[in-house]
């Protein structure tokens, strides 16, 4: 009996996700184009029609703040403005893992894991 208590453990185990670190992500997802500094120089983002951007000069682009929720629509594949490039993948279309509630302005809004933590890394390496 004592083995088969310590079998469904690693066997339940073995279905919770691995949660992701947000620079894992971001070169799991976006440094072929973008980099691995995420300054736009990734490989496979040569001959695109619209270069991919500095992702680290986003704030700077905006006046200083980082914005947040622009960003995570853009990831996400909600935000295509005008000077959007279609090489850019929607990757809310995918599986972005479980979501967690990110509170702002004292309104919950459901985010996924995924997304959240892409987000969270590229406001850290803004300069």
């Amino acid at each position: 009996m004592r083995y088969f208590i310590i079998l469904a453990a690693f066997g339940l185990g073995a279905c919770v996700e691995e949660p992701v670190d947000g620079r894992t992500a971001y070169l799991a997802d976006c440094a072929g184009c973008h980099g691995s500094d995420a300054t736009g120089n990734g490989p496979a983002g040569r001959g695109l029609s619209v270069a991919p951007p500095d992702l680290t000069s986003i704030s700077r682009r905006n006046g200083g703040s980082f914005p947040r929720d622009r960003v995570m629509s853009t990831i996400d594949g909600l935000d295509r403005g005008a000077h959007f490039s279609p090489a850019m993948p929607e990757f809310g279309a995918g599986d972005m893992g479980d979501t967690v509630i990110v509170e702002t302005d004292g309104l919950g809004t459901p985010v996924p894991m995924r997304l959240l933590v892409l987000t969270e890394y590229l406001e850290s390496i803004q300069q």
